[in-house]
């Protein structure tokens, strides 16, 4: 029976880029998806946002001197020279994002095209890795042998194509340790004293977050079931049950607004939705009444618009996540390599690693850095 010199367990964004690097090994893919790259095809609207400009280790929940060899050596430069000298065109959006600029189905066929002569076996779920003088892997259509295994099966996020927890179950199998995998940039639900939010399902604004001495910035989306959009994603990263700030003024000085605007009434003066203003100040039981006739104690109270602090319910579950947070222990993982100190010839990359960045291209970033750093391993 055939072995193969390396078997990857997914065929997503880390396997593709690490595959498309081992021209000269004998490559085996193995995916419960009949196709590669599913994760790649649907995220970013189709169109992928596969790194951001600004990608460093600031902007991931992990250790960070795990992280700076393999971002040494793969960073944004390099993931932006790989695709636009195989002519993929790029757009850059805010914040740094950047997307293929026609279709992620162009980096697919990419992927597809640069591992061509390797062997893939796609809709086929693994079970289980066992290992004798080689690994030994057990799917539903029966065994693939390989001298390595490299897992590289994402989180648990996206159960519509194919997620699952296969990872951590090979990982604990060769006696890993594996952080709890928890739902990341995902929507949070909220407390009762916070249901006045609901009413303004559908309206957008520009935030500041700060949540575990981090601050995330983007909109924030008003939702039946809480609140979402790309700042409260990258916020929900670092939350941990406690208190978050939110502030909805992130580029005006309140007490400015006031002292100008002091003929207006408060809805008029703020540069926010007439919808919020009202849902906030019924929240705090203030009128809307012209802003010179504020008590001084009103006004105290308006200053929770630039901080204000709650404590979310939770999160809106996997189903919504774009990511999952916790996985297999960086500590047990060589940095130079990605192989187990516990396993020989046993590695793990990407998402399925206890590394999670915040939105806007980065988890890609991670994904094809850390992949990177195996293949020039090998």
């Amino acid at each position: 029976m055939k072995i193969h010199d390396i078997a990857f367990i997914g065929a997503g964004a880390s396997a593709l880029m690490a595959a498309s690097h081992l021209k000269f090994h004998d490559v085996a893919l193995i995916d419960s998806n009949p196709k590669i790259g599913a994760k790649i095809l649907i995220s970013g609207g189709g169109k992928c946002n596969l790194t951001n400009r600004y990608a460093s280790i600031e902007s991931y929940l992990g250790e960070p001197s795990f992280m700076q060899h393999a971002f040494n050596i793969w960073g944004t430069q390099e993931t932006v020279a790989f695709v636009t000298q195989h002519n993929i065109a790029l757009e850059e959006r805010e914040y740094g994002q950047l997307f293929c600029a026609n279709s992620a189905k162009e980096l697919v066929a990419l992927f597809s095209k640069l591992t061509r002569k390797h062997t893939f076996y796609l809709s086929t779920k693994v079970l289980h890795i066992t290992k004798q003088e080689h690994f030994i892997i057990h799917t539903d259509k029966g065994e693939i042998l390989a001298k390595k295994v490299v897992v590289a099966s994402g989180g648990l996020s996206y159960t519509s194509i194919g997620a699952s927890g296969i990872g951590y179950e090979i990982a604990k199998t060769f006696g890993h340790e594996v952080i709890t995998p928890q739902p990341a940039l995902v929507g949070l639900t909220l407390q009762k004293e916070q249901f006045w939010m609901k009413e303004l399902s559908g309206i957008a604004l520009p935030v500041y977050i700060r949540v575990e001495g981090k601050r995330t910035q983007g909109n924030l989306l008003f939702a039946h079931k809480g609140i979402s959009g790309p700042a409260v994603l990258s916020a929900s990263l670092y939350w941990k049950k406690g208190k978050l700030s939110i502030d909805f003024l992130p580029e005006f000085t309140l007490e400015v607004l006031l002292k100008q605007n002091s003929k207006k009434q408060i809805s008029s003066a703020l540069p926010l939705p007439k919808r919020f203003c009202k849902a906030f100040l019924d929240s705090l039981t203030i009128e809307d009444k012209v802003i010179s006739k504020l008590t001084s104690t009103e006004k105290l109270a308006l200053e929770t618009l630039k901080a204000y602090e709650f404590s979310p319910a939770g999160n809106f579950g996997f189903a919504k996540a774009e990511v999952t947070k916790g996985g297999v222990a960086t500590h047990q993982i060589n940095p130079l390599t990605m192989e187990s100190l516990i396993c020989p010839n046993l590695y793990f990359l990407g998402e399925v690693l206890d590394i999670t960045g915040e939105l806007g291209g980065f988890n890609f970033q991670w994904a094809f850095a850390s992949a990177y750093n195996f293949a020039q391993s090998i």
